[in-house]
């Protein structure tokens, strides 16, 4: 990843360019199989969020996504928490379920639970974050009087879920932000989630979790990674492209990631000035 440039100096070049925010994703122990066929490593997302929330002022600062179950709740609302506090309050914690078994059993942590543990998670995290005195006993920890402090600077953190089920979307109606994955059939059978293949089936489960939100429905985030990654090539179809962009926004998406594949920081400084330009 550091071949594209350094954290400090992409950062710096989203919010010198007006993008509204900068993401990285979490993948701590990825098998070898699964590098090879297309996989990719990582930095540690909250480190470096952190540094990127040292130097800039106004992007948001997003897991797209953390794996809730690979830390313990108390470990990941403190990392959470301290990358918000770093960035004065711009931080989005994008939570998902996690898919990769091998990357499960490398860190010690039961695949088949993985769902239970989320939910464990997600009640634990905004008590957490509010400074609340918490007694708890969860399916690997036993919390007696605990309390996480300091509290971050929103209250709270938002979190958006990753995912395209039935129960992400429950999970996002109640929390506030989607991060549903627009994709082939192929993509979502690797990642373990119900797929969603185009912008009108995205449409209609936006719409059905809006309703499961009741009021709160319309104020929910939903951000979506363009498919085409493309998008991000300076001298590609810039109609083609925002044509599909204003599609994703009538299908009601706030937010539009957008991937690059550059290896070089010169390279990746003009991707980001080509999709600023081209499409703010």
């Amino acid at each position: 990843m550091t071949d594209a440039g350094g954290v400090a100096e992409v950062a710096r070049a989203v919010e010198r360019c007006g993008l509204d925010g900068l993401a990285f994703t979490e993948h701590p122990a990825p098998s070898a199989k699964w590098l090879a066929a297309g996989g990719h490593q990582t930095v540690d997302p909250f480190v470096a969020l952190g540094a990127a929330g040292a130097v800039t002022d106004s992007i948001r600062l997003v897991t797209y996504l953390s794996v809730a179950s690979y830390r313990n709740p108390f470990l990941l609302g403190k990392a959470a928490a301290t990358v918000d506090i770093v960035s004065g309050g711009r931080f989005v914690l994008g939570l998902g379920a996690g898919y990769q078994k091998s990357e499960f059993r490398a860190l010690g942590v039961d695949f088949e639970r993985r769902n239970d543990a989320f939910d464990e998670t997600l009640d634990i995290l905004p008590r957490y974050w509010r400074g609340e005195t918490i007694t708890v006993t969860g399916s690997s920890f036993d919390a007696r009087d605990v309390i996480g402090l300091p509290r971050p600077m929103q209250d709270p953190i938002p979190i958006w879920i990753g995912g395209n089920s039935r129960r992400a979307a429950e999970r996002a109606a109640s929390t506030g932000g989607w991060m549903p994955m627009l994709s082939a059939e192929t993509v979502s059978n690797t990642t373990r989630t119900a797929h969603i293949g185009d912008v009108e089936t995205l449409a209609r489960r936006i719409s059905e979790m809006r309703d499961l939100a009741g009021d709160r429905g319309p104020s929910i985030e939903v951000l979506v990674t363009c498919p085409d990654h493309s998008i991000a090539e300076p001298g590609t179809e810039v109609e083609r492209h925002r044509d599909f962009l204003g599609r994703l926004g009538d299908a009601g998406v706030t937010w539009v990631g957008v991937q690059g594949h550059t290896t070089s920081l010169s390279a990746t400084v003009e991707s980001i000035e080509h999709v600023a330009s081209s499409y703010r």
